[in-house]
């Protein structure tokens, strides 16, 4: 039977659907989809060095990271607002989404790693010494996670604006440290070492932070949403865990142990990151319970 649209005797052609759907084809006076996408720019920004065709991968795929991470950037600084505020139902949903983001990272290292050692090679003299240890925006996630290292600040010294941005997350109080402070606020015995302090300080694990946490996992009905919130930090840690991951494996498929285009040690130097944890007393507290 002819496949037919909803108006009984009438072709689905594609120009009837357009007309019984009141479908717009002419945006000459009105916003388009690529106008309100800024497609042209977007689409545009690919400009291989190379004449090798996997440069354009290479490109997009970190093209791609950096309009995540915008978006990482824009959640956790809406959670950590919330959490300063003590609106935690929202400051879940955005750490929830932010969990859901890193998922999204991880699995674009798979579509990284299709590209050769070889491939990657040929490629390589054209990139200079750009390398993603200088993605601004990657480090203010650290920071805003609480990872704190004034050196980070040096890349970026050449471009006033990506300083002034990195700066202002090195300054701020991380995730972790807002999420403390609410424990403090709920009456729970946290140090003030730990409530007032230089955000601009690496974090120092507590013992007596630990405790607080201990209280609220002991007794989750009491401290429910202080309880929930620290499960979506653990879910958040996990994923961001899994992305440095993929990341020293992808690295290591492609370039083995070469020094990074950036100066770092490469592999050696991201394995060094797999092991900074960020929020270590609800990892503690698992043995403790």
């Amino acid at each position: 039977m002819a496949d037919r649209t909803p108006e009984a005797g009438t072709p689905a052609t594609p120009e009837n659907v357009v007309r019984q759907e009141g479908a717009q084809l002419d945006f000459s006076r009105d916003m388009s989809y690529a106008d309100y996408l800024h497609l042209d720019e977007i689409l545009g920004a690919q400009h291989p060095r190379s004449p090798d065709a996997n440069e354009m991968l290479f490109i997009i795929q970190h093209q791609t990271s950096e309009l995540w991470m915008k978006l990482v950037l824009h959640e956790l600084g809406g959670a950590i607002a919330a959490i300063a505020q003590d609106a935690l139902p929202p400051a879940f949903k955005m750490l929830a989404r932010v969990s859901r983001i890193l998922e999204q990272l991880v699995h674009a290292w798979d579509v990284l790693a299709t590209m050769t050692p070889s491939e990657y090679s040929a490629i390589r003299p054209y990139l200079g010494h750009s390398s993603g240890f200088q993605s601004a925006q990657y480090r203010c996630i650290e920071f805003a996670l609480g990872n704190k290292n004034a050196a980070m600040l040096q890349p970026h010294a050449h471009h006033p604006q990506r300083l002034a941005l990195v700066r202002r997350a090195y300054e701020s109080p991380s995730l972790y440290d807002e999420a403390i402070r609410l424990l403090g606020r709920r009456g729970l015995p946290v140090p003030a070492s730990h409530t007032a302090r230089d955000w601009t300080q690496p974090y120092v694990e507590s013992a007596e932070v630990e405790q607080a946490w201990l209280t609220v996992y002991r007794d989750p009905r009491q401290h429910w949403d202080l309880y929930q919130l620290g499960e979506e930090l653990t879910d958040l840690e996990d994923a961001f865990r899994l992305w440095r991951f993929r990341h020293v494996t992808t690295v290591e498929r492609v370039i083995g142990f070469k020094r990074g285009t950036g100066g770092t040690g490469g592999v050696s130097y991201l394995r060094k990151m797999l092991d900074v944890v960020l929020f270590p007393e609800i990892w503690r507290l698992r043995t403790d319970l």
